[in-house]
């Protein structure tokens, strides 16, 4: 099973349920960390490196002898990423999807595919938790790419927890695709519900099932949780707003760890979800 952990907005506590429930997982279990532009589930893991490789895609090179100006190319291109008004085309890396597209309409054969860094993928253990996590380079203004690079680096057959980034837009989108489950992580406040109802919009628009969990569960009101009575939307865990949580947080430790009485309600979510479901011992 794949479960993607979401929220509509950064900050909500995506982080803090995933590697909380791997941690209790009690089986070997996948965690991807696809929020590649500021991942951070290793500072709570801190597991022992395994590998680090560099992920590209193909963007396309001219070769201004054969080009002939005509244009096709940038015709094409949906992104704008080349561009070609009856001279050499103009190609703006960062704009480009590695569709390979271009060269397969040259008429004169004038392009030709280079690869182009865009991040770097890790990967790390800790006890029966592996991690792979994306890292975008530093000007890299598309992340899909590198998160697709870190989804296919699941291994088949093994159960996966997916941090994904926070938000409703393509990043999102690429990590949600695919899985089976997506709890969306909220936090009950007006900013929270505001953009709970956009990430529900977007999985309901997706096709996936979901539930929610609330985090910070006292410091606001009830209106999250009036509006998921009348969507029909399950509340599957309520993380309180208790300060010892926020302390261990802080220190880089697992809630479960630091706090081994809440170690019952992130299974007990797990088992709401179905996650065990196809792992009997559990």
């Amino acid at each position: 099973m794949k479960l993607a952990i979401a929220s509509g907005k950064g900050g909500t506590g995506k982080t803090t349920f995933s590697v909380n429930l791997a941690r209790v997982f009690g089986a070997p279990v996948q965690l991807l960390d696809c929020d590649v532009e500021e991942p951070n589930a290793h500072l709570f893991l801190n597991g022992t490196n395994l590998h680090t490789e560099t992920v590209s895609i193909p963007v396309p090179e001219v070769d201004e002898a054969r080009c002939d100006g005509c244009g096709e190319c940038g015709r094409f291109c949906q992104y704008k990423a080349i561009v070609a008004i009856k001279t050499a085309p103009l190609i703006f890396p960062e704009l480009c999807h590695g569709c390979g597209g271009c060269a397969k309409v040259c008429p004169r054969h004038a392009i030709r595919e280079i690869n182009h860094p865009i991040g770097v993928i890790e990967t790390s253990e800790r006890g029966q938790i592996t991690l792979i996590q994306g890292r975008l380079d530093i000007g890299i203004a598309m992340a899909p790419p590198l998160i697709r690079a870190v989804k296919k680096r699941l291994r088949s057959g093994m159960p996966a927890i997916l941090d994904a980034p926070p938000g409703t837009s393509c990043p999102v989108i690429a990590t949600l695709r695919d899985v089976d489950y997506a709890l969306l992580v909220t936090e009950p406040t007006p900013f929270g519900l505001h953009d709970l109802k956009l990430a529900v919009e977007m999985i309901r628009e997706l096709g996936i099932p979901f539930g929610v969990g609330v985090n910070r569960y006292g410091v606001g009101d009830e209106r999250v949780h009036e509006f998921c009575a009348a969507e029909n939307i399950p509340v599957l865990l309520e993380l309180p707003d208790d300060r010892r949580i926020a302390e261990a947080y802080s220190r880089g430790e697992l809630i479960v760890d630091a706090l081994p009485e809440y170690r019952a309600s992130f299974l007990n979510l797990l088992k709401k979800i179905g996650f065990f479901e196809n792992h009997p011992s559990r």
